[in-house]
């Protein structure tokens, strides 16, 4: 999406990679009738692109007599970020018993990316036939949701004269969690910490998945059970009660729940037996854990915006020698970098218009340098229309510009984040931004680089940085996070890694979606971390 200035803690639960399952619903309206004493009995066909050919993964069940059908069978398909999914839906006549499509008269079809789907929730395109004419006048509807509950239940619990089981000491107790398994035996959920020496202990807060707590069905009986830990391993059991999260649920801060603690051997053998103890439910939360698919079905757009190396020791890029020497086949490494990040990212911004800048070379008319430029010398609007656009613009630039020096990153980096600056304002999940840098070599203006990635990483915004060449990428590494935490200059520490380097050099002989699976699989990562961060929920998310 365009954007234009104006006046004006912990990791997710699960999965560190965006893999989810996405639920698709179909309608069909005006479909073309082919049948001649009655309508039209249409089914839809779902083929996802795999290795250049068209493979079917599912179809629906027939609508018979239906020009306008609603199909009550969903497709349900693995997400990944990381990839361009490209899927077709095609509908058809069913005019025999027969599974071969052939048998049946075509109505029409519809391509596009998963991508494109969730970031829109739900989409109504035009039908086409094989020759791309229009369909009549039918139209398509593909409605997206994350399949997954992705709610968790936070639980304080503590306890009160529970039973004394060492001889020369208190108990030292821990609470196991169970639920009803498929085989009809308890299933061990989750087991707090042991807290030493006491009958009143006190256990810290945790969090669990509710699918794994009770299957998401809070009316499904769980199982306490109250243990005194041993060192050899034969703890001695205190007692056990049964209850449900929905009972859970009535504990508040100010009136906690509090449960019996039974043990059936003693309440069997003692006529006065009252219980072993108390467990007590201080309080019961249940919210929801937000997935990266959650805030893109919000409705969160990712602003794209790339930065190129221009710095003399790129070459002259007339020159096959030169990184920027565009081959016979029309393309180089920063092209390629442009590609397999572009062709992701483009999916999840509504209008497709991404600013393009350029950084180290010395530009027309007094060849002036300069660290943050529009390649398509509009410095008022930077934007290109679509990766294509970008492609357009730097193929454009290349024998305008003087390639020049120093290869100085903070100007380009401190831009974008005065964006993602101005879009914290709104205090909504409606904007991330993603900076490409693609370069040939060592940072100049290392300090003033880390203090904006340090500064950055407070935004919602996040580095990619491609290496292109075969220099010492040494300084990348270090801007990365993944194995320390970036400090500035000044000895601040960056909230969070956001920025991911990869060498194309290492993705010279492999297929091209390599290389945007290695820089993009942090992303989600980082986008919900921000979020989560900053309390903020997707923009259309329901309570838990």
């Amino acid at each position: 999406m365009a954007y234009t200035m104006t006046p004006t803690p912990a990791g997710p639960v699960g999965s560190q990679y965006c893999v989810c399952k996405v639920e698709l619903s179909i309608c069909g309206q005006n479909l073309l009738d082919r049948d001649v004493t009655s309508k039209s009995d249409p089914f839809c066909v779902l083929f996802m692109e795999v290795n250049g050919k068209w493979v079917e993964l599912d179809r629906t069940e027939t609508a018979v007599n239906n020009l306008n059908p609603a199909f009550a069978k969903k497709f349900i398909i693995d997400y990944h970020f990381e990839e361009v999914q490209k899927l077709k839906f095609a509908l058809f006549d069913q005019d025999k018993s027969s599974t071969q499509l052939y048998e049946h008269d075509f109505l029409g079809e519809f391509s596009c990316t998963l991508g494109t789907i969730v970031s829109s929730k739900k989409i109504t395109r035009s039908l086409l036939l094989g020759n791309g004419k229009p369909a009549g006048k039918g139209m398509i509807t593909i409605a997206a949701q994350e399949l997954s509950d992705n709610r968790v239940i936070t639980l304080s619990m503590a306890g009160r004269k529970l039973d004394k089981k060492d001889l020369f000491g208190k108990s030292d107790p821990f609470l196991e969690f169970y639920k009803p398994g498929d085989d009809g035996k308890w299933m061990l959920v989750h087991r707090t910490e042991v807290i030493k020496y006491t009958l009143d202990p006190v256990w810290k807060p945790f969090t669990v998945p509710l699918v794994s707590l009770c299957d998401g069905d809070v009316e499904k009986l769980i199982k306490v059970t109250c243990y005194d830990y041993d060192s050899d391993g034969g703890h001695d059991f205190i007692g056990e009660f049964q209850t449900s999260v929905a009972r859970l649920c009535e504990a508040q801060d100010a009136s906690p729940l509090e449960l019996e603690c039974i043990n059936p051997k003693k309440q069997k053998k003692k006529k006065n037996y009252k219980n072993s103890g108390i467990i007590i439910v201080k309080s019961c939360k249940i919210t929801r854990d937000f997935s990266f698919l959650d805030y893109i079905l919000g409705g969160c757009q990712l602003m794209f915006t790339v930065g190129i190396d221009f710095t003399a020791s790129n070459g002259n890029p007339q020159e096959p020698s030169s990184l920027h020497y565009i081959n016979p086949l029309g393309t180089n490494e920063y092209l390629s970098a442009i590609w397999a990040v572009g062709q992701i990212i483009q999916d999840y911004d509504s209008d497709k218009m991404f600013p393009a800048l350029g950084f180290g070379a010395q530009l027309p008319p007094d060849w002036k340098v300069s660290h943050e430029f529009a390649i398509n010398f509009n410095p008022r609007n930077p934007f290109c229309s679509g990766v294509e656009g970008i492609v357009q613009a730097y193929s454009a630039c290349l024998p305008h510009i003087r390639f020049y020096g120093p290869t100085n990153f903070s100007p380009i980096i401190n831009h974008v984040a005065r964006f993602a600056a101005q879009a914290t304002q709104q205090e909504t999940a409606s904007q991330y931004f993603i900076l490409l840098i693609i370069t040939d070599g060592v940072i100049s203006d290392m300090d003033e680089t880390r203090h904006a990635v340090v500064q950055a990483s407070k935004l919602p915004m996040s580095i990619i940085i491609v290496g292109v060449g075969n220099a010492d990428f040494a300084a990348m590494e270090f801007l990365d996070g993944d194995s320390r935490v970036l400090h500035s200059y000044t000895g601040e520490e960056a909230m969070r890694d956001i920025v991911q380097f990869v060498p194309f050099r290492n993705f010279r002989n492999v297929p091209k979606e390599t290389l945007a699976k290695a820089v993009l699989a942090e992303l989600p990562q980082q986008v919900v971390q921000y979020f989560k961060h900053q309390n903020l929920p997707p923009i259309n998310s329901e309570p838990a």
